[in-house]
């Protein structure tokens, strides 16, 4: 019982920074299933357990202390500048032939589904910058991380498309 309430909490905090991530707010509707109506959905959530209800509000109460912009590198000179000035780690979530294909320099390869499996890779005592293609899985990546008490990730929204795209340098190994 105890670690199916962690699995639904680890993956309700994936949830919730994904759509922080791509700046969506609340709406129950979307994520009741299609083929109920919207007023069930109220229903539901009114007649929830007190311990779900206790950890909607410690969530709310994390949510609601980030501060703006806090998670993340929004452009590329931003990223360079943290990687100049900080000596930023930057890791790549991607899959490793994507990696293989080519890659931000300097970057290690940790894919997203083998995170937790390689902590011991990731610095805890300088900035971290996490990128994938799209920004979709390096916003899961850096929840989970934050998650398991890592406070110095953020993550590269642009990722490795807004990279090429600025034309910076690209390694192929």
């Amino acid at each position: 019982m105890i670690v199916n309430q962690s699995v639904r909490a680890v993956m309700l905090a994936l949830v919730l920074g994904v759509c922080l991530w791509l700046g969506l707010g609340p709406n129950l509707a979307i994520a009741a299933p299609l083929s109920v109506a919207e007023s069930s959905v109220q229903d539901r959530v009114q007649t929830l357990p007190d311990a779900s209800l206790e950890l909607k509000a410690a969530v709310d109460r994390t949510l609601t202390a980030i501060p703006a912009g806090f998670y993340k590198v929004d452009d590329v000179a931003g990223f360079k500048r943290l990687q100049a000035n900080a000596q930023a780690q930057v890791v790549d979530v991607r899959e490793p032939a994507e990696y293989t294909a080519g890659h931000i320099p300097e970057a290690i390869n940790i894919p997203l589904r083998t995170l937790a499996q390689h902590l011991d890779q990731i610095e805890r005592d300088r900035p971290v910058v996490l990128y994938c293609s799209s920004g979709y899985r390096s916003a899961m990546g850096v929840v989970t991380l934050h998650l398991l008490g890592y406070e110095n990730v953020q993550g590269f929204p642009p990722s490795f498309a807004g990279w090429k795209a600025a034309g910076e340098a690209i390694v192929r190994a």
